[in-house]
């Protein structure tokens, strides 16, 4: 059997300790989050991402033992496992490796082979094979065929021809040379497509693949997305090319030993049945497979990044809000939220629809504004979104009390106020006013009301719905989880939604938890918690670091510092002098504290130090500071764009070819990569990330197709 820690320490390159240690915690129930953040000792400081390695090679590993064991067994059934078979089972290290060396012996439908075998022709081919040898005697397969006549097989042909299916099966069935020819394809293996004569040109959204190749090595996962989603859509004919003269040579070679002249032809015939028939189709499938899964990884990765830029945006702030939910003929419709997020108040306006109802809109804002000394708008960057925008520009230039007017992006929004959450939450409220209050707490504090969404409705994604779904969900929920739980969440405040996503916190914790404040009032202290119902001692500590209480009676339960260190804190303070109650003054300090003096058996410096790490700044949001753009007055719509003009805009997407940048026009421009900065950029994750805001320079404008060019270079 493998040796599973060993086999993950050495293709991770970590510490062999580590990995046993970690997957020891993963084992007994702790979260990667927490034992990213509190258990550095245990693991030698292991970071999510390695965890995460740990944790999905580790059941990749199990799943292929536990596979391993189910073909010893089935070959072990058919009298064939010998010591040799089996240790080349035992070390395989990948599943296709695997599934390679139980091929031979995998119960098959009724093939060509079988049937050959049934009348009685495995003799027959025994000895072509033994006749396979430099030193073979010079025979005439005709003559030797004369034997294996019979009622079962009447003429010669038949007789050759059934021989020849026998051993076309047993040469696509030897691993070494499927390894061999698998790799090969891959590494010079080219995608080619045409797009099928029923669409003339310029009539599909798959134009340029219409005559595309592309080496396996070196073709973009979102090329491979798109052109499998293109032969879905029967619009692409796709294959994949390779130099087939090669690989018959390669076969020849390892196959083909004779001299005879008439048993080397025959075999050649052989080859070419068996590669054409059996090997390329079902290495093709496999080198498809292969590399769809590659783009997937990919694909996930940017759609990872990408919605870990955007949770992770940086909040406005916890104020006044009104938030705009922009239209023309159905009217705006603006919501007010509190400083906590909480609805107070609805109204709709008609900003669009004709002087006299542009002046009612522009005193309702004032008298709103007013009422609620609002120091942010929110604007849904939709239809009218620009338009509203201009409106509320002119309203707040007439008054003393001027907010801060921000553009939101409203991707999911519709999606969020129909879902059941928005319902349970406002059930007495309309659709659109559901989805107004949602872009106002966008602004307010983007990851408390994102994890409200499907991540695949938010719209950073890269070919979301083509790839494996089962995956994608994975990967996304580990983001969220990794997000909140690097930001925290406010115990008293933050939704149900956000709390499930807090180390060691399942759905019935979480409504247990927000049912508990609503009978019982705010939580005073993070013990508190052991209270609630269901929540034990094990989540208690998997929890307990990432949940804040503002004001609560120890100032510890606001910060990352976790219950179990308090007394460490506690002796710190005490040797500095410094009344816990005020430990916020302790960062004039820190420079004086000798870690070395606070370590146990429990606790090492890595812990210590972020212990200090978090006193320099109890409470404080890790998130960057808050900036938003300014879009250009009289920029609209596609049509006003001219080339040359520079813009300020917001990156809304990232991709592995570029990025896409909201100008204000609802239609997003492409930067290329290779618009993105002055020098080479190979990835484009170095240079932007979502919710950036960019200056860019427009290129060029195509109306019809609604695409728009712009350029980051100076």
């Amino acid at each position: 059997m493998l040796n599973i820690i060993q086999v993950i320490a050495t293709e991770l390159s970590l510490n062999i300790h580590s990995v046993e240690s970690a997957l020891n915690l993963l084992n007994e129930g702790s979260t990667v989050p927490f034992i990213a953040r509190y258990r550095k000792e245990v693991t030698g400081s292991l970071n999510e991402i390695e965890l995460r390695d740990i944790q999905e090679r580790f059941t990749y590993l199990q799943e292929l033992e536990n596979r391993k064991q189910v073909i010893l067994d089935g070959i072990a059934q058919q009298d064939k496992l010998n010591d040799t078979l089996k240790a080349q089972i035992l070390a395989c290290l990948q599943k296709n490796e695997l599934e390679d060396l139980y091929l031979p012996y995998k119960p098959k439908r009724r093939t060509r082979g079988a049937i050959a075998r049934e009348k009685g022709l495995t003799p027959f081919a025994e000895i072509i094979k033994s006749l396979n040898n430099p030193q073979s005697q010079v025979i005439s397969l005709e003559k030797e065929v004369q034997k294996y006549l019979g009622k079962e097989v009447t003429t010669i042909a038949d007789c050759l021809s059934g021989v020849a299916d026998i051993l076309a099966e047993e040469i696509a069935e030897i691993a070494e040379l499927r390894a061999y020819l698998r790799e090969f394809i891959l590494n010079n293996g080219t995608f080619i497509s045409k797009i099928k004569k029923d669409y003339p040109e310029g009539t599909t959204k798959f134009e340029m693949y219409r005559n595309f190749r592309c080496k396996l090595t070196t073709i973009a996962p979102h090329n491979i997305l798109a052109l499998f989603r293109g032969e879905t859509e029967k619009i692409l004919s796709v294959d994949i090319d390779f130099e087939e003269s090669t690989v018959f040579n390669y076969l020849e070679y390892k196959i083909i030993k004779t001299k005879n002249k008439e048993l080397k032809t025959f075999y050649q015939e052989v080859l070419k049945d068996s590669f054409n028939r059996l090997i390329k189709p079902s290495l093709i499938r496999d080198v498809r497979g292969e590399t769809k899964t590659w783009a997937d990884i990919e694909s996930i990765k940017t759609f990872e990044a990408n919605l870990r830029q955007l949770l992770l945006s940086p909040p406005a702030g916890m104020k006044p809000t009104m938030a705009i939910d922009p239209g023309f003929r159905t009217g705006c419709k603006v919501v007010i939220l509190s400083q906590t997020g909480q609805f107070l108040e609805y109204q709709a306006i008609f900003p669009h629809t004709g002087s006299q109802k542009r002046q009612i809109a522009t005193n309702t804002i004032k008298k709103l504004i007013q009422k609620y000394s609002i120091e942010l708008i929110a604007i849904g960057n939709g239809t009218a979104g620009r338009e509203t925008d201009e409106f509320i520009e002119q309203v707040i230039t007439e008054i003393d009390q001027k907010p801060v007017k921000v553009m939101v992006n409203e991707s999911g929004a519709s999606i969020y106020s129909a879902s059941q959450v928005a319902i349970s939450e406002f059930p007495d409220l309309d659709i659109t006013v559901r989805g107004a209050i949602s872009i106002g707490r966008r602004l307010q504090d983007p990851l408390a009301e994102l994890v409200k969404i499907d991540p695949k409705s938010i719209g950073v994604g890269q070919y979301q719905h083509d790839v494996d779904q089962k995956l994608l969900k994975q990967k996304l929920e580990e983001t969220v989880e990794s997000c909140v739980n690097y930001v925290g969440v406010d115990l008293n405040t933050d939704s149900q939604e956000l709390l499930v996503f807090v180390s060691g916190i399942n759905p019935t914790i979480a409504n247990n938890i927000v049912n508990y404040r609503n009978e019982k009032g705010t939580f005073k202290t993070r013990k508190e918690l052991l209270k609630v119902k269901k929540l034990g001692a094990k989540t208690f500590e998997l929890a307990a670091g990432f949940l804040r209480i503002r004001d609560g009676e120890n100032p510890l339960d606001n910060t990352a510092v976790h219950p179990e260190s308090y007394p460490i804190v506690k002796n710190i303070a005490q040797d500095l002098n410094i009344p816990l109650s005020k430990i916020a003054d302790i960062n004039t300090q820190t420079k004086n504290i000798d870690l070395k003096k606070y370590v146990t058996d429990t606790t090492g410096l890595p812990t210590l130090k972020d212990i200090v790490q978090e006193l320099e700044k109890p409470g404080r949001d890790p998130r960057s500071q808050f900036e938003y753009a300014t879009f250009k007055e009289g920029i609209k719509e596609i049509s006003d764009l001219k080339e040359g003009m520079e813009l300020e805009g917001v990156v809304t997407n990232v991709v592995n070819f570029g990025a896409f940048v909201d100008v204000g026009v609802h239609q997003d421009g492409l930067v290329h990569i290779s618009q993105l900065a002055d020098r080479f950029v190979s990835d484009t994750n170095e240079v932007v990330k979502v919710g950036q805001v960019v200056r860019v320079r427009v290129l060029e404008v195509n109306e019809k197709l609604k695409r728009i060019g712009l350029s980051m270079k100076n």
